[in-house]
Parts: C-alpha cells; structure tokens; sequence
C-alpha cells in the first residue's frame, strides 16, 4: 500500500511539474505577435521608393521595421514586381560580434532563397539562426504589409 502512494505522489509532481513548462515559440507564431520585438526607433520606414503602377499588383522597393533581436537588429527591404518578391535585401544583420556576423552571414542567403520560392513570410527558420531567422521574417512581413500583399 505504502508503494502506490510513493508512486501516486511522484505521478502527480511529475504531471504538476510538466504542466508548469512553457510551450517554445516558432517564427511563425512571432509574426502573428508582432508586439513581442519593437522597431528600433520610433519613426516610420521610409515609404516605397518606386511607385506602384495598380493597388493589385505592387511595384517598387519597400523598407521594412527595424527589429532587434537578441543579438543584434534586422531589417530588410523587398524589391516587388507586379506583386511578385523578386529581390530581398538585408540593410542590417546581427553584427556585435564575429560569432553574429557568422551566423547572419549563413542564415541569410538560405532565408532570402526561401522567401523567393514561398513569394511570402511564411518560411521555416534556419537550424542554428533562430533569433536572426524571427528578425527577418518579423521584417520581411512588415515590407509586404506596407506594400499591401
């Protein structure tokens, strides 16, 4: 009898101790919460640099927020045509320190070709570049919502 109590009351701790954890938070969740990371200053990005030519279907170059991550600020500009992401650019990466600046420099080029083939914000983030990869889809998403895709 003594048994099952023991087991019954290290069962319960357990369950109580799992319930307590906090579910880990995808990039995909962060650009739906977009309160979480603030733009870096309190001006709004520069509007498009080239004009659209119909509401539809967006031409030019739009500048996204700046959002800080743990390691340093992201933003990017996205080059569309006829509503079409046909170049992004990265105007900052995490660079405070050489590990960063590694990390930016890999995670980058594998999250811009991925937003060229999704033609969206809705990318996976790269294995080891989890806070670069929340920057540039929270910046990414902010340059198309100004563009109105």
């Amino acid at each position: 009898m003594r048994k099952a109590a023991v087991t019954t009351v290290s069962t319960v701790a357990g369950v109580v101790l799992l319930l307590s954890l906090k579910p880990h938070v995808n990039a995909a969740t962060t650009v739906a919460a977009p309160s979480r990371s603030a733009p870096s200053s309190g001006a709004p990005s520069p509007s498009p640099s080239t004009a659209h030519t119909t509401s539809a279907s967006p031409t030019g170059t739009y500048t996204g927020d700046t959002f800080n991550t743990r390691y340093g600020p992201v933003q990017l500009a996205v080059t569309l045509a006829q509503g079409k992401i046909t170049a992004v650019k990265a105007l900052q990466t995490p660079s405070g320190d050489g590990r960063s600046q590694q990390i930016a420099s890999y995670a980058v080029p594998q999250l811009t070709s991925e937003t060229l083939s999704a033609q969206s914000a809705r990318i996976d983030a790269v294995s080891g570049a989890t806070y670069t990869s929340e920057g540039y889809v929270q910046s990414l998403q902010s340059a198309l919502d100004k563009a109105g895709v």
